[in-house]
């Protein structure tokens, strides 16, 4: 998420469900879960609700062009 210039992620968790990061202030990472902020109108920058995702549920991150960035020694946006 600090990567400069941001690079929007799509975030895939254990359940087959995915969600788009398209701005650095959709999501908070904590110790145990990530929160993102779940458009209702995509571009318009404000959350209509947020999902809290357990880390340990996290799978596979990947950036909006499909690289995948949760290889071992690959730097996480």
């Amino acid at each position: 998420m600090r990567r400069q210039p941001f690079v929007p992620v799509r975030i895939h968790l254990s359940d087959g469900t995915t969600y788009e990061v398209r701005h650095p202030e959709m999501a908070i990472i904590g110790r145990s879960a990530v929160t993102i902020g779940v458009e209702a109108e995509e571009g318009s920058g404000i959350a209509d609700r947020m999902m809290y995702c357990s880390l340990l549920h996290i799978v596979r991150v990947e950036d909006a062009n499909g690289r995948d960035l949760s290889r071992k020694g690959e730097n996480l946006p």
